[in-house]
């Protein structure tokens, strides 16, 4: 009774343990990265989590909270386009990039303070932050002149982060990015603007004096090339006439040498031509004794072919005659074999027959044999037929 007892409570609590773990699996809830859960629990202060929860029904209630980094654009053009410290206005467009920080407490003031739903918004962001960035920019743009502003931009950038700071109620600003960055047309300027009107007269005042030292360099650089254009022509007329000169000289040794070329060449050719001559009259010479002494050699080979000829033809007919008497020999040496083939063929053809005639004979007596034991054995069966008969 004790042992199904206590089986019966080892089932209920592996059924309890299943059902507990059923139920943990289907309440489990799992975050995404970039996101974080609020948990609300009746009668207790709500739970931040960023990976995940078990969420009771009706007893717990969840929201999802975006963590992802978004995006503000502050640009301000024309006549709102930002003062610097030398007056200037500037046309500049730069984005900055917000978060919720990842800290509990954090995620607690900005859930409580804007809710879950709106936190992550763009029109939210850009309500919260968009005036406190625009006074950022106009407060660290002051601080520089426009051309500090815009050859020391990562300075720029970074009294921008300073002035506004890092914690923003729960928000984090991670980075700025300037996108754009270029001085105010003076059209667009309001001359009857004190600001824009000082620096109207200091961009007046820059343009001007760069125009004037663009100007001068632009004559020195024409007075220059002059300078050196004239120099360079009474470079090239020295250098054309020493060419010149240089032309004749090597145009008369050119002619003295093809001169004495010549001369020596006629030399060359009529000493090439003599001996020519001789060599040709010696290759005549040596052609006609050639030919008296082929003429001589076809004399001779044809002699010697006539006597080989003469040779070959006895040499043939004595090959005929002993392959004709060795053809001879062959055939009779062939019949002698044929005969004593024939012979021996015969002695074992009387050899078969006498064998098959014994066969024959001994076949014959055992069928007599054969006959006889018939015979006895048939009265042997009359006769007993006959005693069983009686």
């Amino acid at each position: 009774m004790g042992q199904q007892l206590a089986l019966v409570l080892i089932v209920v609590g592996g059924v309890i343990l299943l059902g507990v773990l059923v139920l943990i699996a289907r309440c489990w809830r799992q975050i995404d990265q970039g996101r974080a859960m609020i948990v609300n629990k009746m009668g207790k202060p709500p739970v931040v989590t960023f990976t995940g929860a078990i969420v009771l029904p009706i007893v717990n209630r969840a929201e999802i909270m975006d963590l992802s980094v978004k995006t503000i654009e502050i640009s301000r053009r024309g006549k709102e386009g930002l003062i610097c410290a030398d007056n200037i206005r500037a046309d500049i467009k730069v984005t900055f990039f917000v978060r919720i920080n990842n800290k509990q407490e954090d995620v607690l003031r900005v859930a409580q303070s804007i809710g879950c739903a709106r936190a992550s918004q763009q029109g939210t962001l850009e309500e919260l932050f968009t005036a406190k960035f625009s006074e950022a920019l106009k407060t660290a743009g002051k601080r520089m002149e426009f051309e500090q502003l815009y050859t020391q931009r990562d300075k720029f950038k970074d009294e921008i982060l300073a002035v506004i700071g890092k914690d923003l109620n729960g928000y984090v600003l991670d980075d700025a990015a300037i996108d754009y960055l270029e001085q105010t047309p003076v059209e667009v300027l309001d001359p009857s603007n004190v600001l824009d009107s000082l620096g109207i007269q200091k961009i007046t005042k820059i343009t001007t004096t760069a125009n004037i030292a663009t100007n001068q360099l632009r004559q020195t650089e024409k007075m220059e090339l002059g300078k050196t254009n004239l120099t360079a022509q009474e470079a090239l007329y020295r250098f054309e006439q020493q060419q010149a000169e240089a032309e004749a000289k090597k145009n008369k040794e050119i002619a003295v040498t093809n001169a004495q070329q010549e001369n020596e060449a006629n030399r060359f050719r009529l000493e090439e031509e003599k001996k020519t001559h001789i060599d040709r009259q010696r290759a005549e010479e040596a052609i006609q004794m050639a030919e008296q002494a082929k003429l001589r050699a076809v004399q001779v080979s044809e002699q010697g072919r006539i006597r080989e000829v003469e040779i070959e033809k006895v040499r043939v007919t004595k090959a005929h005659d002993l392959e004709e008497v060795g053809r001879e020999r062959e055939v009779q040496l062939g019949q002698i074999d044929m005969n004593k083939a024939l012979e021996t063929e015969k002695r074992g053809i009387a050899d078969i027959i006498r064998a098959r005639i014994a066969v024959d004979k001994t076949v014959a007596v055992e069928e007599e044999a054969i006959k006889d034991l018939r015979t006895d054995a048939e009265a042997k069966r009359h006769k007993q037929v006959a005693i069983v008969d009686a």
